[in-house]
């Protein structure tokens, strides 16, 4: 593939209105061409609208980061690749003592903040919602404290996120291999001020979209406690996972299927002897002829969106906006489409704590529209046995995570073992709580494409506004 440079001619003052700064990155980006349009509407300079600590833009410094296993010695840590997660009940957790300490207490997330990625893949935005005031940030995410004084936060996270607020956050950023943004490159940040009625509404839009992600999380919690409980048991937590000893030194009788010890640890056999107690199924019982597989492998050939799915790989496919290069629909067939309700897992990778291998999640809405990479295992319920919903509240739970892990064979990276998947029981509960976690489930989902659907409004209302006043 051929490479493609971009030119352009800029006028001097471009040069002397960027403090003579010679590198592309503020007159590529659009930055330029943007801060000429904004000329039309009154501005404010970003600072001017932040407060809190350093004035209420900033990162953090650098620090060892000593990760706990237990909830009551730690607190949440979100990463720049956490933040992008919908689903935060699996965030690592950072010392307790280390967060609240004075070097790192104001790293402590509040509602209401606008979180960027600064450092890497930078310019990646997301609203605070207020189930994340618990949480730890790392010193690669920037925070901008909205003064609501003076302007509404929904609003001011709207505009960073329009096409008007992007290129100005990008065209900051320097580094050539890792590139970098700091507090320093938004002090000429300009904010333009569409007046109260279209600030307010942008900012009630994305508020009520923060509202409605926090009742996804919430539904997904109460959906996976209603799962356990309706069979007598309780979900383990990572703590008490660790709690009952290491995988070495076990004696065991071992089929001719595997000779892998992990697939026989005493932990393993500890969770599914639980479940065994009460009324159980097979996953292979549960699921639908022919799945509990990865997806196919096929051809990658890019192509316009207009004829091309949007190929969705195992790191982008737990964020709320998912992020995958374009394949042509003419080099695929249907095979690299799911069907409504398919649980797709995280099949390839390593077994580190924070890791996605053997994470799932729920595919329903937009999520339909996409294509899946072979790097995940589809897990399609027979909704005449158990709602897809309610095997989800299951398969997202500590539980089904550290029994697929159980499930894996491999050196370095890890899949699963295909013949002791298929016999990982699954707790069974009665047809009335199998529906109202399903419920729960598809509550949860709908909620979530709603709070995505109420972002893109508070955009376009946002960027119609502006592009209108500069005519």
């Amino acid at each position: 593939m051929s490479r493609k440079f971009q030119c352009k001619s800029i006028p001097s003052t471009w040069i002397e209105h960027n403090g003579r700064r010679l590198d592309c990155g503020p007159y590529m980006s659009g930055a330029a061409e943007i801060r000429e349009l904004l000329k039309n509407h009154k501005t404010d300079m970003l600072p001017s609208l932040t407060i809190g600590h350093n004035g209420g833009i900033y990162n953090g410094p650098q620090f060892a980061r000593n990760y706990v296993i237990d909830a009551e010695h730690g607190v949440p840590f979100l990463t720049t690749t956490f933040m992008m997660q919908g689903d935060l009940s699996h965030l690592p957790l950072l010392s307790k003592k280390d967060a609240h300490s004075r070097k790192l207490s104001f790293l402590r997330v509040e509602e209401g903040m606008t979180l960027i990625s600064c450092s890497g893949t930078v310019g990646r935005t997301v609203y605070a919602r207020s189930d994340m005031n618990s949480v730890w940030s790392n010193q690669d995410m920037l925070k901008i404290v909205a003064n609501s004084n003076k302007i509404l936060p929904g609003y001011l996270n709207t505009y960073l996120c329009t096409k008007f607020g992007v290129p100005f956050i990008v065209s900051g950023k320097y580094g050539s291999v890792i590139t970098h943004l700091e507090p320093k490159h938004f002090a000429d940040l300009l904010v333009p001020r569409l007046g109260k009625e279209i600030e307010k509404k942008a900012h009630d839009l994305v508020q009520e979209a923060a509202n409605l992600l926090v009742q996804y999380q919430e539904n997904l919690t109460a959906a996976t406690v209603l799962f356990f409980d309706s069979v007598g048991l309780s979900d383990i937590s990572p703590s008490e996972w660790h709690s009952w000893g290491s995988d070495l030194g076990f004696a065991t009788k071992v089929g001719v299927k595997s000779l892998r010890a992990l697939n026989f640890n005493p932990r393993f056999n500890r969770l599914c002897e639980r479940i065994k107690q009460g009324s159980w199924k097979p996953l292979s019982e549960i699921c639908l002829d022919g799945t509990l597989r990865s997806g196919p492998r096929f051809k990658r050939i890019d192509a316009d969106p207009e004829f091309a799915y949007q190929l969705i790989g195992q790191k982008q496919i737990f964020w709320l906006r998912p992020e995958g290069r374009w394949i042509a629909k003419s080099s695929v067939g249907d095979e690299v489409l799911v069907p409504r309700g398919t649980i797709l897992v995280a099949a390839q990778g390593t077994l580190g704590e924070t890791e996605l291998f053997c994470r799932s999640e729920f595919i329903a809405g937009t999520m339909l529209e996409r294509a899946y990479s072979q790097h995940f295992l589809r897990v399609i319920s027979n909704e005449d046995i158990m709602l897809r919903g309610a095997l989800y509240a299951f398969m997202r739970s500590e539980t089904a995570f550290r029994m697929l892990r159980s499930a894996s064979t491999g050196s370095k990276l890890q899949d699963f073992h295909y013949f002791v998947l298929p016999a990982l029981p699954i707790p069974y509960p009665p047809e009335e709580m199998r529906i109202r976690c399903d419920q729960l489930v598809i509550g949860a989902y709908a909620a979530r494409e709603k709070a995505i659907e109420l972002e893109d409004q508070a955009r376009s209302l946002v960027e119609r506004t502006i592009e209108e006043g500069s005519h």
